[in-house]
């Protein structure tokens, strides 16, 4: 009885042992993925800032600057590009709303974002574009992968149509997570006028007619949960100018269009981090909590067993228990 028991406790020491490993490299990587429908509103503010006044042509301080940033999931586009490309892909039409103190548009810029989704690589298709202008994204954007690991990655800046290098700079401690933080510098770059002027009747291509060029350049950071790779947290300082301004019959030649420090508003960080968590709990379940819980388990259902079978080889254990002893042969008279 002893003996079966053993190989049945054995069997599932097998199971339970090679389980661990496929949940981990097999299934993790299959399941975790980013939903097709998801949709994410994000509030930052730059307190205070300047501005450029159009009524005037010239540059003022303002209490404040509100950017607005939705991520919505194109379902219909996403199957459509899933059917050719043979993979699970995420389609998010992105748009960054700028507005000022008084609640008129500043700027918006509206992007497609199409990503594979469960590597959160960038996958090229018709449609792919930031302010109607096509693009083949290099890198990552707004999301970093599952799992991040402590290095350098491609990040896309929509500004300027480019990737380039954000920078790993250590471990943080967050609202009691431990985040990575990542630090990208985009220098001055000379970078399109956007499509939506603040001014009605005013076109880019009017304004690129006087010689007037816009330049930017950011310093733009994030505190990324690295289980899923979400940022939990994101600021940005960040300056535009229009040069060789004179040509619009403004008094300098160089003219800041925007220019503050851009946070992340109380009430989005705090319902972000909650998100956050509950959502890492999925993804260590499957990378780290069920497959050390059955190693474990597969480690000592092998050890129940081996003593089971040892038990049940021992002089007067299970195996033995009422079995007769040979009779002794009579002695010859």
């Amino acid at each position: 009885m002893r003996r079966r028991a053993s190989l049945v406790l054995l069997a599932f020491a097998v199971f339970f042992a090679a389980l661990s490993p496929l949940l981990r490299w097999y299934a993790f990587p299959r399941l975790a993925k980013i939903p097709p429908n998801q949709y994410q509103e994000t509030v930052l503010e730059a307190k205070p800032a300047t501005l450029l006044d159009y009524s005037t042509l010239k540059a003022k301080k303002v209490d404040k600057i509100t950017i607005v940033q939705t991520l919505k999931g194109n379902v219909e586009e996403s199957e459509k590009i899933e059917r050719s490309a043979g993979r699970d892909v995420v389609v998010w039409d992105a748009l960054s709303y700028v507005q000022g103190p008084d609640g008129k548009m500043v700027s918006k810029i509206p992007e497609r974002y199409i990503f594979d989704a469960h590597s959160q690589d960038p996958v090229h298709a018709t449609g792919e574009m930031v302010d109607g202008d096509p693009v083949n994204r290099e890198g990552i954007e707004f999301k970093w992968p599952f799992l991040t690991e402590k290095r350098d990655y491609e990040y896309f800046d929509a500004q300027t149509r480019t990737s380039s290098p954000i920078h790993y700079k250590g471990t943080q401690d967050f609202r009691g997570m431990e985040v990575y933080y990542f630090e990208q510098t985009i220098p001055w770059t000379k970078v399109p006028m956007p499509k939506t002027m603040p001014i009605k009747g005013i076109t880019p291509a009017q304004i690129a007619k006087t010689g007037i060029t816009r330049w930017y350049t950011t310093k733009r950071m994030f505190w990324v949960d690295p289980v899923t790779g979400a940022p939990v947290n994101g600021e940005e300082v960040h300056k535009e100018e229009l040069r060789n301004a004179k040509a619009m019959g403004m008094a300098t030649d160089t003219v800041t269009v925007f220019a503050g420090h851009v946070k992340m508003r109380e009430d989005y960080i705090v319902s972000i981090v909650d998100l956050v968590k509950s959502q890492r709990v999925l993804v260590l379940l499957l990378t780290s909590y069920l497959p050390w819980g059955f190693l474990v388990l597969g480690a000592g259902l092998l050890a129940l067993s081996l003593w089971l079978e040892a038990r049940s080889r021992r002089p007067g254990g299970a195996e033995t228990v009422g079995r007769k002893e040979p009779e002794p042969a009579p002695t010859p008279a």
